[in-house]
């Protein structure tokens, strides 16, 4: 029995490594990069502490060396799913029950071996198993996934202090419980750091998950489980799987025992997914907590008083990193008339510098898309942008699986707002732009407010005070993550709380308070001292 009020007081941002030339990280991760590919990984599921291996092995290739294996993973069927619930029902009396401050100590030693003893392989499997650059892995696989765990074992923490008050003579304290049942947890390609804190979020709450990774990501999750497991996760309370969407539903939501799923995915699946549930209410013994962010269609909007340089940055670096695979990336973006040109000219002018290739080469800005589902659909939009007159190629347009799913970052001139690409999400290293007329910026907050059903990220640029109010009023609901001044990319855990409305999702802000409320089921307790012995009331006295 614990006997103390414990304290985690709000982390510092884990420092980013900038891996210049002749530096000790630059050194190390070369490295850990040449070591991870001179072997083949052989990949199994983790279902109750357990390495599970099917037998049905499927290959894991560079996303930009289409010939060379990573290593194999070995699949699941509806039955690995059903083993990962018994094996989380299995851990869940004792994971719930665990101290608060045991449970914290797990995420917290997994934060300090990402820091350092794994630092160079998760970010390693992170660039060779997603085609990420060495700055694009640092921010996203090391250091938002640290921040992830420690800022949540201190917003957790918060939250347990949480308690109402008391009148004389009695006692009254919240319990803020796990849900009941098991989470079920979704995860995307994109970011290593979204695959780690979906499932742990929702266990640092003493939940248990069964956790599915896109297959393209698998690479870099099993080093994170295998982290898990060494930090002294206890078997069963997390369980990773690698099976298809439609398996995974078919077993997860048909299960009385279904208490929720964490979900970063596209709009379509959520929405699936959403309805699936909804009509398997009667099933479940609790209504389960539908969490997801999904997709975006992420703008800049520019000022008429706008820095012409702060907005080249802004779109080629809110565009282009990581090959705009990111739910932020700028997609499209509104010039005024006034500066069009110039911001053009310079635009393409730095985009047209970015070197692009695979990821052991640190020169290259550009690595390569996810896969060929994701080059062919991009290529088919540039494809028909380059044989439509409405729109113009200003720079890039090629595209090459040969050696891998190689896409130029690409820029697209549009006469028409409301072209295909400025409306739908493409997920690649597309930037589509409109000019507009420099004193008509009512006109283009209304074009940036109903083009598109999403609202996840979005961005102004001013130099007019003035410019940026009226935005950021007119804009409310646009995006849930709103900058003025910057590129609409790179939120930081604790600093800019993550998550969108409209079709981007249910806004629940992953890396804050708000998204681990989600995961907790509060039960209030009231305890009296003298208990009352008379029905009576003193108004019902003559």
């Amino acid at each position: 029995m614990s006997f103390g009020t414990f304290s985690y007081p709000m982390p510092a941002n884990e420092p980013v490594l900038q891996y210049a030339p002749g530096s000790k990280e630059r050194d190390a991760l070369q490295k850990a990069l040449a070591e991870l590919k001179k072997k083949e990984a052989d990949i199994p599921q983790y279902i109750g502490g357990r390495a599970v291996r099917s037998g049905d092995k499927h290959p894991i290739h560079p996303p930009h060396e289409r010939n060379h294996v990573l290593g194999y993973y070995h699949a699941g069927t509806k039955a690995h799913v059903q083993q990962a619930i018994d094996a989380a029902l299995k851990a869940k009396p004792t994971w719930e029950a665990m101290p608060w401050e045991e449970r914290a100590a797990i995420f917290l030693k997994a934060a300090d071996l990402l820091a350092t003893k794994y630092r160079f392989y998760i970010n390693g499997t992170t660039m060779l198993g997603q085609s990420k650059n060495a700055f694009q892995a640092e921010i996203d696989a090391a250091c938002e996934l640290i921040d992830f765990l420690r800022f949540n074992v201190h917003f957790l923490s918060e939250i347990y202090k949480q308690q109402p008050i008391s009148a004389p003579g009695m006692h009254n304290r919240m319990e803020w419980r796990a849900l009941e049942g098991f989470v079920l947890a979704v995860t995307p390609f994109n970011f290593t750091a979204i695959g780690g804190n979906l499932p742990t979020s929702a266990a640092m709450c003493g939940n248990v998950v069964v956790w599915k990774p896109a297959n393209t990501q698998i690479y870099s999750a099993q080093m994170f489980m295998k982290i898990l497991m060494e930090a002294g996760l206890p078997d069963g309370v997390i369980n990773l799987v690698y099976v298809d969407g439609p398996t995974i539903g078919d077993v997860c939501f048909n299960h009385p025992d279904f208490a929720g799923v964490h979900f970063t995915g596209s709009t379509g699946v959520f929405n699936h997914m959403w309805a699936t549930i909804g009509a398997n209410t009667p099933k479940y013994k609790s209504y389960p907590r539908i969490v997801g962010e999904t997709g975006g269609k992420d703008f800049v909007l520019v000022h008429k008083s706008a820095d012409v340089d702060a907005v080249v940055t802004a779109l080629a670096r809110g565009a282009f990193e990581y090959q705009g695979q990111k739910c932020s990336a700028a997609s499209r973006a509104y010039l005024p008339s006034n500066l069009a040109d110039r911001i053009k000219a310079k635009l393409v002018a730095e985009v047209e510098t970015m070197k692009m290739g695979t990821v052991e080469d640190f020169g290259n800005f550009v690595n390569a898309v996810i896969d060929e589902k994701s080059f062919d659909k991009l290529k088919k939009y540039i494809d028909a942008a380059k044989k439509d007159r409405k729109a113009k190629i200003l720079t890039g347009g090629n595209c090459s699986k040969k050696d891998g799913f190689f896409i130029e970052p690409t820029i697209i001139e549009v006469r028409d707002p409301k072209y295909v690409t400025m409306c739908e999400e493409l997920f690649g290293p597309v930037l589509t732009i409109y000019t507009y007329k420099a004193d008509e910026f009512e006109k283009a907050m209304d074009l940036v407010d109903g083009t598109s059903p999403y609202a996840l990220t979005g961005a102004v640029l001013a130099q007019d005070r003035s410019a940026i109010d009226a935005a950021t009023k007119r804009l409310r609901h646009a995006a849930g993550n709103f900058y003025i001044n910057d590129k609409p990319t790179g939120a930081v855990v604790g600093q800019q709380p993550f998550g969108g409305a409209r079709a981007s999702g249910t806004n629940d802000k992953a890396g804050s308070m708000l998204n681990l409320y989600r995961w907790l089921s509060a039960r209030t307790i009231k305890e009296t001292y003298n208990s009352p012995v008379d029905y009576r009331y003193p108004f019902l006295q003559s």
